[in-house]
């Protein structure tokens, strides 16, 4: 929960340093973190391994923070269950007092997103703007966007025409949140903007909660900068190959 700021623990840095090694060479623009401690260390961990952009600004946002548990925070999960038996439901739709709902968790990723969508365009505009400027920045080297999983999802990979190296991207953005959230964030892309998913996932896999540190990898497309209808491919979701 939220409650809770606890740093990583021993196992949790080494998560963190694994990921910051199977993502060393991507060359994020931008990257957010949740404000809590533990979010923070994982963000830093991954950004000080990275060829490209260890001294890239982490910009902390408390709309990425977990899910608020009220009275369950800082319990065991056990006591959580319990709880939502003892209400007659099912976790994790479940409500413990003072904790916040499904939809008010779906309320922040969605403000969040958006506050994403709107920054993109906005690099966009400014890129038009330039004298001479095409748009996209051409002289991006077409390694420094190679993702390392594509050998485990979906066909939806972005890829140059032929080359195979990585397409130019106007925003290749980080986001380090924590794991009932991101479901939560999930859940909004495929009910709401008709996320398109790999192939290969299962219900269960979509459903699940994200190991610490997986990564999931979406392909965001503002058509003429329209923020209200995103094209989103999921391309691959949880990703945790690097633990």
């Amino acid at each position: 929960g939220q409650g809770v700021d606890e740093p990583l623990s021993a196992t949790g840095f080494r998560q963190a340093d694994a990921a910051g090694l199977f993502l060393s060479n991507v060359k994020f623009t931008h990257v957010f973190s949740s404000d809590l401690l533990r979010a923070k260390q994982t963000a830093a961990a991954i950004l000080g391994k990275n060829r490209f952009c260890k001294d890239l600004e982490i910009k902390y946002d408390a709309r990425l923070r977990e899910r608020k548990y009220g009275v369950a925070e800082g319990r065991p999960l056990a006591d959580l269950k319990a709880m939502a038996k003892d209400a007659g439901e099912q976790c994790p739709s479940f409500t413990p007092s003072g904790g916040e709902t499904l939809d008010e968790v779906r309320e922040r990723a969605r403000d969040f997103f958006e506050f994403l969508c709107q920054l993109a365009v906005e690099l966009e505009q400014k890129e038009h703007g330039k004298p001479g400027a095409s748009g996209r920045s051409s002289g991006t080297s077409g390694e420094q966007f190679v993702f390392p999983w594509t050998n485990h999802c979906s066909e939806a990979e972005p890829s140059s025409e032929g080359g195979g190296s990585s397409v130019v991207l106007d925003a290749n953005i980080l986001v380090v949140s924590h794991g009932a959230y991101m479901r939560n964030w999930i859940a909004y892309f495929v009910s709401d903007l008709n996320c398109t998913l790999p192939a290969n996932l299962t219900k269960s896999q979509l459903s699940s909660v994200s190991p610490n540190t997986g990564v999931s990898h979406f392909i965001i497309k503002l058509g003429n900068g329209n923020l209200l209808k995103p094209e989103i491919t999921c391309v691959c979701l949880n990703q945790d190959s690097h633990l």
